[in-house]
């Protein structure tokens, strides 16, 4: 893709601020068919999308943690061909009228659900987000903006391509969806868009996500890093325990809601090796402290088991490594998890309803799970058939961001000649 100069991207901005407005007006059935012709040809164009991937995998070493976000296989593009479908066939929440009432004049006030417009993305090495981040925003009638990583470049150039051609083939306007250029200066213009993009939504690591919060001009959304914790409690069952530890930990090392901190309560210390055995033949590498660390020595892989350092909490791993932490109470377990959460995913691990009942009320985080692991923490799961990120923040949107959460409001005033008293 050629440079592209300040000029072009406000051309670029302003394009897609028209195609806004227009898709604001599209029937929701003809966003329906779209979304089902993408899928079609994401599918048909599997093999391309390989080729254009295997372009950007080679460039990465396999050892980095981003290179299983990177990487797609068959199953995973029908993944999101499917994704997409599951979109069209949601309820499109623009239109909706959330409330409605009268005023004592006879005046009629409405609010209702309106896409916000324009939707900027700022993303790593995740072509599926890409994806994603167009079906979500053509069907609640958003233009979406992507800047992709330098990383994901070929992947997303071809993604972005077959995008373009199901909106012409469609009679879309090919501006409701715009992919910029991989350069950094790309970034800066999209944060900078003032009156031209309605709010842009970083999805990476912290730095990225620091990033943009410090630069960006328009508003953001921020979706955080995952520093995920799950306690086993006193009354935690061990069975639940090592299965949730276990898919919680090694599903998917790389993604944003994969258990980077174990911290079990100390009277089940006795049962520590049972819970963290499966994770052994999946060579996960635990941090442990002084007192986990002698429960496990003998029985753990030695190859595997390391002394905890102070580094080791608070850090997301995205890798096959994991803290592990000794806790005396529930509240200590809390307080721990209250000093290094991201606000991403939390789980407990009991029997106690109490404990679980304090847990969940007390644990400060957009997903907070009961006898689950944080895996569950993605838009599918929830049902929302993508999603356009997992929102740590608490204004406007928390947890995973589907549909509804693209959409603001306005109010719809109505009557009948009525003036304000002077």
């Amino acid at each position: 893709m050629e440079t592209t100069s300040h000029t072009q991207y406000d051309t670029l901005f302003r394009a897609a601020r028209r195609a806004a407005a227009t898709l604001a007006a599209t029937d929701t059935d003809a966003l329906d068919r779209t979304l089902r012709h993408a899928a079609s040809a994401l599918r048909r164009n599997a093999d391309r999308l390989m080729a254009a991937n295997a372009t950007d995998l080679a460039a990465m070493s396999p050892e980095a943690p981003m290179y299983d976000r990177l990487k797609l296989t068959p199953a995973r593009i029908d993944d999101i061909a499917r994704g997409m479908e599951q979109v069209a066939a949601l309820h499109a929440p623009q239109g909706e009228v959330m409330e409605r009432w009268s005023r004592p004049n006879g005046m009629t006030i409405s609010k209702v659900r309106v896409p916000f417009g324009v939707v900027g993305v700022i993303c790593e090495a995740r072509p599926n987000v890409t994806l994603d981040v167009f079906a979500l925003c053509l069907k609640t009638a958003n233009a979406s903006i992507v800047k992709g990583g330098s990383e994901a470049r070929h992947t997303n150039e071809a993604a972005a391509d077959i995008i373009r051609q199901t909106l012409r083939a469609e009679g879309i306007d090919e501006a409701a969806f715009t992919l910029l250029p991989s350069e950094r200066e790309a970034a800066d213009a999209l944060l900078h868009a003032e009156g031209l993009v309605d709010v842009v939504i970083p999805r990476g690591g912290r730095g990225l996500i620091r990033f943009v919060r410090e630069n960006a001009r328009i508003p953001v959304i921020e979706t955080g890093a995952g520093v995920v914790h799950i306690y086993f409690d006193r009354a935690g069952d061990t069975a639940k325990g090592r299965d949730i530890v276990l898919n919680a930990k090694t599903r998917r090392v790389s993604v944003c809601n994969a258990l980077d901190c174990l911290i079990v309560h100390r009277d089940r210390l006795a049962d520590l090796a049972a819970i963290c055995a499966p994770l052994a033949a999946e060579n996960v590498e635990i941090l442990a402290d002084g007192e986990a660390y002698a429960a496990l020595e003998g029985s753990y892989p030695a190859s595997l088991l390391r002394h905890a350092t102070a580094e080791a909490y608070g850090t997301e791993f995205l890798d096959y490594r994991m803290a592990l932490r000794t806790a005396g109470s529930i509240e200590e377990a809390m307080e721990h998890i209250e000093r290094y959460t991201s606000r991403h995913s939390e789980a407990i691990v009991t029997e106690d309803s109490a404990a679980a009942r304090l847990f969940t009320r007390g644990v400060d985080a957009a997903c907070v799970y009961v006898n689950l692991p944080t895996s569950f923490t993605d838009g599918g799961e929830f049902g929302f058939g993508a999603e356009i990120g997992i929102s740590t923040q608490k204004l406007h949107a928390r947890g995973p961001m589907g549909l509804p959460e693209l959409t603001t409001y306005k109010y719809i005033i109505e009557g009948d000649g009525q003036t304000r008293p002077r």
